[in-house]
């Protein structure tokens, strides 16, 4: 098994950065030349690296700029019979989707200019701020994702011309390359073993760069979570991104070798699958961190309900959406009551993942996971053995060797379509399923708010509970609510 070096560890492994680009209009697109070296980091998050890097911009014809166009929310009209909903990653652009101004360019001007704000405004204006956005010029966060996608594009450049080779090694896990860009720094850590993940979930670097590069705006989702992380998605919704504390990421690289080896037990695991971390600095601010996974709700059309499942009560429950309402949600445990989910033989697959996933997460001492679920209903050409659907048995983690047997790796026939692993066809509706949010350790900070909220809310259940008792009242959810 790899291990993350101990802190302090400094490993180099230099990385020739690629010639720059043109520059791409509106973006904060670098300039060449300029060379540094990354120091190390402080409270080892993996083990410093080189920091050669020069200021890169994108290729020539990789598309329009993301940092034009103006902003927008994206929404769509559910379909006839089919209740208005919301999730993470919204329906792409097409005949039903209705756009709305951002609210963020006005909002701006007036929250600059005013003082401290009552609760009930705020309350209020939270919740006209939900749903999905575009980044165009106009939004807050227009500069800020201009530069991710910049230092991603250069940082998967990296990967594309010096890709990994030979076995899996301890540094794989604990590389983190700096490249300077002319206004910011992006670090990628761990970026040969996510690129060793990437390739072997069969996911080109050419399209990930595309999807996440400068070739269209990021989308904004702004939510119900209590969390203060943000959470945007490629222009093509097929990934999310989202910001993770110091302690969290800690948490996640420290995992990442197990992790991979658990996508290797078991290739069609629930799991979200983890594609990248990465570190952003603007002006020598204070440096933030991002993740970048697949995203389970894709693709996104005729998707009609989505849902965050922890399997409690306390601060479950998120008021719908009215009724034709373009306004995206994810809803919760509380609003699935009198609900079912209906997958037929599929059914006995999935209680048995469930299982090995959260003994999985258990082990780690992991617990505040979420089950995410979307419902699609299915065509008539697409129900039943005759259906125009076609299967595969491709493996998730190709070239990979396992000395596992196929039983004990729960493998199941994967419908031929894009995110076949997060999603399951039941006799009348497609699920999209996945385990998302797996940093949260239980730790004396977790222990503390247990013991409070056993005071504050006696007799109801909430989501911080020891790891052992989380899982097996996620699995006992989803027993009860399938059939």
């Amino acid at each position: 098994m790899w291990g993350v070096p101990p802190v302090g560890t400094l490993t180099n492994a230099r990385r020739p950065c690629p010639s720059p680009g043109p520059r791409s209009e509106g973006c904060c697109s670098p300039r060449g030349g300029t060379r540094r070296r990354s120091p190390a980091p402080r409270l080892g998050l993996g083990a410093a690296v080189t920091g050669t890097t020069r200021l890169v911009g994108p290729e020539a014809g990789a598309g329009p700029s993301s940092c034009s166009g103006a902003a927008r929310q994206l929404g769509t009209r559910p379909e006839p019979g089919e209740a208005a909903a919301g999730a993470m990653a919204a329906p792409s652009p097409g005949p039903h989707e209705v756009l709305t101004p951002s609210p963020e360019a006005g909002h701006r001007a007036a929250t600059s200019s005013s003082g401290r704000r009552g609760l009930l405004w705020r309350l209020r204006d939270k919740q006209t701020r939900l749903g999905l956005f575009e980044i165009g010029p106009g939004h807050e966060l227009h500069q800020l994702t201009c530069m991710m996608q910049a230092g991603l594009w250069a940082a998967t450049q990296v990967s594309m011309d010096h890709p990994p080779t030979g076995l899996p090694t301890e540094e794989d896990f604990s590389e983190v390359l700096t490249q300077v860009h002319e206004d910011f720094e992006l670090g990628t850590l761990a970026g040969p073993a996510f690129a060793r993940l990437r390739r072997s979930l069969g996911l080109a670097e050419e399209d990930y760069q595309a999807a996440l590069g400068p070739g269209g705006p990021y989308l904004q989702f702004l939510s119900t979570s209590k969390s203060k992380a943000s959470f945007f998605l490629s222009h093509d919704q097929r990934f999310f991104l989202k910001t993770l504390r110091r302690r969290e990421v800690q948490a996640l690289l420290a995992h990442l070798p197990r992790y991979v080896q658990h996508l290797q037990r078991h290739p069609h695991s629930l799991l979200a699958r983890l594609l990248g971390v990465h570190s952003l600095r603007v002006a020598r601010g204070k440096k933030k961190y991002f993740i970048i996974m697949q995203s389970v709700f894709y693709p996104t059309g005729r998707i009609s309900e989505r849902y965050d499942i922890k399997g409690c009560e306390v601060s479950r429950w998120v008021e719908p959406a009215p009724e034709g309402s373009p306004l995206v949600l994810v809803l919760k445990d509380l609003n699935f009551q009198g609900k079912i989910i209906n997958l037929g033989p599929q059914r006995s697959w999935l209680l048995h993942q469930m299982e090995l996933d959260t003994a999985f997460l258990r082990e780690l001492n992991v617990l505040d996971y979420s089950l995410l679920m979307a419902f699609q209903r299915l065509h008539e050409d697409e129900q039943g053995p005759g259906s125009s659907l076609i299967f595969r048995t491709a493996r998730s983690m190709r070239g990979v060797q396992s000395l596992e047997e196929p039983e004990a790796q729960n493998r199941r026939l994967l419908p031929d379509t894009p995110n076949a692993l997060h999603i399951l066809d039941g006799p009348e509706q497609r699920y999209f399923l996945g385990l998302v949010d797996l940093t949260t350790v239980y730790g004396l900070r977790k222990r503390l708010e247990h013991l409070w909220k056993t005071l504050r809310y006696p007799g109801r259940t909430f989501s911080t509970v020891s790891p052992t008792r989380y899982a097996r009242r996620l699995c006992q959810w989803v027993e009860a609510h399938t059939e």
